[in-house]
């Protein structure tokens, strides 16, 4: 991106262009809202932190190192956790806003009625009352007044600092930030990692295309031999806790009684409007840990980078905190006061998705009026409630809310389901995160892991004691039909108490006795080597964790390095394991890749077939950005996919939301049903030819030229391109390690290799400030791209950019 000064220069010229000059989109209903020729965007060019401010919470200092990381030092917490709401908030207001107003349902009072079902549905969750439910149970605790405290820095940020770019556009002024703004943040990750609906979508697949190809585009488990916990995994466990033996329990689907009451109960119109608010697609994470035994320094090593939605400004923000109790550096949310996943001086901490079950779907019985359902062998009321949506340039709309006993009450075209969520309820992982800032080593990490509810995670940890740890955090429930245990992955009969959470209160406290007890969660202590990429935990669990795990290849390809350099005896460092989260080698190409080769050999081919055909054997089958072959695979890939699924899921009226993963495209047998018009070979055949025409249309030559940075944008980057980063080339794929989905925006949001007590890297994919005038804009966007990563020093020794002094603010 350009410096600063020429930033003011791409402004200029977007604002004398006037309305026009910055509309790309058809988005009237967001383009109305914005005042470029106000001039009060020019109040954004300037904005330099305040060198002194005071503060009700006494003396802090805060150094921004070269990289942007604002280092907070204070004695006393609460004048630490001040100045980190300060100048996050200088730093990411727009995005702490704009994150609220999202979780909130009130986004349309900003836009207009284009967002109105995004605010429903983000309003029929009531994710603002979990969140207030988690403030009420927080509130006494240490963690509490620290937020209360962050609370207080980013408003005393807003009353005094000018706003950023995004406010003076828009031409509105941010509300106060609350400490329950703070808990909705929170909530806000869980649900980007956990809501998943993919029961209703797997009904309607099973009603439409048949159980059996249900079964085989949708199974419960994978069949690769690489989990979490494989056999090979030497670690000890806790007392009391199996969590590598016993059967799976539930492994069965669909409902009790065989009917198909469930499909009739959800209907498509629902199941589509509810994918809208799922979990990202693909969303994930890679995270490894390596003992001491096994690296050059004797000490053991952490690599991680979390596979999120990548956005301008990133996901992610760095600080650093030194009191008098810890000194911790990593990356956190904005709107979150606490390092999610960094380090302190004792130890690091990191976490993957799991891919759990912690959503479930009821249907009930329901009167003919509409206005009571069946339950417990009685008629009951619908809890209900009137919620105003405010419509900018429109008029409001009032929404009637609905709940049952299991949580709130979802509706479309007269389908509705009841949904039980275990972030309906109050949590205590804010606590946890605070408490893991602060261990002093493992025992301390295993108490904070007790209170982390949500969202279910695969925590991997080392320490300076040459300590390793994997954990399964967060609430996993129990489900019982009829006395017995099952699987989640279906619709439940709310009616008849089927599949229930004992303890579980939604809205209020709850008590989780029907879930699985933290002993018998699946862990490993002290693993010798041991690596998480979203696949399945383990083949075995002892109680029901899930289906919605990844596909095996990044797991599988870090496995495979790891045990190549451990079975080599030449001891590993941290770049090493830089240049592991860098590796392209894609698994799929091992699978794909011969099948057509041979489908090839066996069609008569024209001199373009030949030429791809030669390209690809000669391929190293990595997903490099100056690669030929790349280019070539990943357009065939997605063209097999399409071809393969298209003609039957159209014809059912299911659209690509409820196409499966590339590990069932690959392992579909020649005779699947799939397979009609033309044969499993013809298919790959045509999926070429396909390929090669679109790579010709589009004139692209390399992987480069269509794996881009571009889908990485800016919330309002379509009517303000200007704040969005440059193009650029990447590799990549979703299936490689070093992870890259361009359809979906999805990669290495923020990538750390750490040795406790040593050598610590990180990098993030653009720069820690929001603000369009920063050198810290994008600086580090270049670095993310070949993962050059930074020092992670918990310390600074440049010039204290603010002081915090004793003061009522």
């Amino acid at each position: 991106m350009p410096a600063d000064t020429t930033r003011r220069g791409v402004l200029a010229g977007a604002l004398a262009a006037g309305i026009g000059g910055l509309t790309l989109t058809g988005a009237r209903e967001l383009l109305e809202q914005f005042a470029p020729l106000s001039g009060r965007a020019w109040n954004a060019a300037d904005r330099t932190l305040s060198e002194s401010v005071e503060s009700p919470h006494g003396e802090a200092t805060v150094r921004v190192d070269d990289d942007g990381v604002p280092h907070v030092e204070a004695d006393d917490e609460a004048a630490a956790y001040f100045a980190v709401g300060y100048v996050q908030a200088f730093d990411r207001l727009f995005q702490l806003d704009l994150q609220r107003r999202v979780m909130r349902g009130q986004l349309s009072e900003l836009v207009g009625d284009a967002t109105l079902e995004d605010d429903e549905f983000h309003v029929r969750m009531a994710f603002a009352e979990a969140a207030e439910a988690t403030w009420e149970h927080i509130v006494g605790t240490p963690a509490g007044a620290l937020v209360e405290a962050y609370a207080d820095g980013v408003n005393e940020a807003i009353e005094r600092e000018p706003l950023p770019l995004e406010f003076e556009l828009l031409g509105y002024e941010p509300r106060e930030w609350t400490p329950v703004d703070s808990m909705l943040m929170e909530k806000q990750i869980s649900w980007d990692l956990t809501g998943n609906f993919g029961e209703l979508r797997r009904e309607l697949v099973a009603d439409r295309l048949g159980e059996e190809l249900a079964e085989t585009l949708y199974p419960e488990r994978l069949d690769h031999d690489t989990p979490i916990l494989r056999d090979a995994v030497d670690a000890d466990r806790l007392e009391g806790g199996d969590s590598d033996s016993g059967d799976e329990t539930g492994s069965e689907t669909g409902n009790s009684d065989g009917s198909n009451d469930a499909v009739d109960a959800v209907g498509s119109e629902l199941a589509s409007w509810l994918s809208r608010f799922e979990s990202p697609t693909g969303v994930g994470s890679n995270s490894w840990v390596v003992s001491g035994e096994h690296t050059a320094s004797g000490a053991p090593i952490v690599a991680y980078d979390p596979h999120l939605t990548l956005m301008t400004p990133p996901l992610w923000y760095e600080q650093h905190v030194e009191t008098l109790e810890t000194s911790v550096r990593g990356a956190t949310f904005p709107g979150v006061p606490f390092v999610i996943s960094g380090a302190n001086e004792s130890g690091t901490w990191s976490f993957t998705n799991v891919g759990a079950d912690v959503l479930d779907c009821y249907r009930y019985e329901i009167d003919a009026d509409g206005e009571r359902y069946r339950y417990a062998g009685e008629w009951r009321e619908f809890e209900t409630s009137e919620r105003e949506l405010a419509v900018a340039g429109d008029e409001n709309r009032t929404i009637t809310l609905r709940r049952t006993v299991h949580g709130p009450v979802l509706e479309r075209e007269q389908r509705t389901v009841g949904v039980a969520w275990t972030g309906h309820t109050a949590t205590r992982t804010t606590e946890a995160i605070y408490e893991f800032g602060r261990s002093g080593g493992l025992e301390d990490l295993l108490e904070a892991t007790r209170r982390f509810d949500l969202p279910t995670q695969n925590l991997v940890y080392a320490d300076t004691d040459g300590r390793t740890l994997y954990y399964a955090t967060g609430k996993l429930p129990v489900r019982t039909v009829d006395g017995e245990a099952v699987s989640g992955n279906r619709v439940f009969d709310g009616s008849a108490g089927e599949g229930e959470w004992e303890g579980f209160t939604p809205f209020g406290e709850s008590s989780w006795d029907g879930f699985v007890p933290f002993e018998e969660k699946p862990h490993a202590i002290d693993p010798d080597v041991l690596a998480t990429a979203n696949q399945r935990v383990v083949d075995d669990p002892e109680h029901y964790v899930g289906v919605a795990y990844a596909s095996p290849y990044r797991g599988a390809r870090i496995y495979d390095q790891l045990d190549e350099r451990v079975a080599s005896g030449e001891a590993t460092d941290p770049e090493f394991h830089r240049d592991l989260q860098s590796d392209t080698r894609d698994g799929r190409a091992d699978q794909f890749v011969p099948e057509l080769l041979e489908a090839l050999e066996a069609h008569e081919a024209d001199d373009g077939l030949e030429d791809a055909a030669a390209t690809l054997d000669g391929w190293d089958r990595r997903m490099d950005r100056n690669s030929a072959g790349a280019l070539v695979f990943a357009r065939w890939v997605d063209h097999v996919r399409r071809l393969t699924l298209e003609p039957q899921f159209g014809d059912a009226n299911l659209d690509e939301s409820y196409y499966p993963g590339d590990w069932e495209i690959a392992t579909l047998p020649d005779d699947s049903d799939l397979y009609v018009d033309r044969s499993r070979a013809e298919t790959m055949v045509e999926a070429l030819m396909e390929a090669l025409e679109e790579i010709d249309d589009e004139g692209w030559d390399v992987y480069g030229d269509w794996n881009t940075t571009r889908t990485i944008e800016h919330p309002f980057g379509a009517e303000a391109p200007f704040l969005d980063y440059d193009e650029r080339p990447l590799d990549g794929s979703r299936a490689t390690v070093n992870n890259y989905r361009v359809e979906s925006a999805v990669g290495s949001s923020w990538r750390m290799v750490v040795e406790p007590g040593g050598d610590a890297t990180a990098v993030l994919p653009g720069g820690n400030s929001g603000d369009y005038f920063s050198a810290h804009y994008d600086d580090q966007f270049e670095r993310w791209i070949d993962n050059d990563q930074k020092p992670m020093d918990r310390t600074s020794d440049g010039d204290v950019t603010v002081t915090f002094t004793e003061g009522s603010s």
